[in-house]
């Protein structure tokens, strides 16, 4: 019976428990972030590349 309400105690714990969902919302903002540079780093080096070419091209 002992077992039941030590169950219980745990599960009431990890109700209170936030540190959890703490680390999930910093683990998102990190994804976001990394999505935002590799997005960003995507576009410029496109955009150096034809800077490149067209100064290639004109040598």
């Amino acid at each position: 019976m002992t077992e039941i309400f030590d169950l219980i105690n745990l599960v009431k714990q990890l109700r209170s428990d936030r540190r959890a969902v703490t680390a999930l919302e910093y683990g998102l903002i990190a994804g976001g972030i990394a999505v935002a540079i590799v997005a960003s780093v995507n576009t410029l080096g496109t955009t150096l590349a034809g800077m490149f070419g067209a100064v290639s091209s004109g040598i």
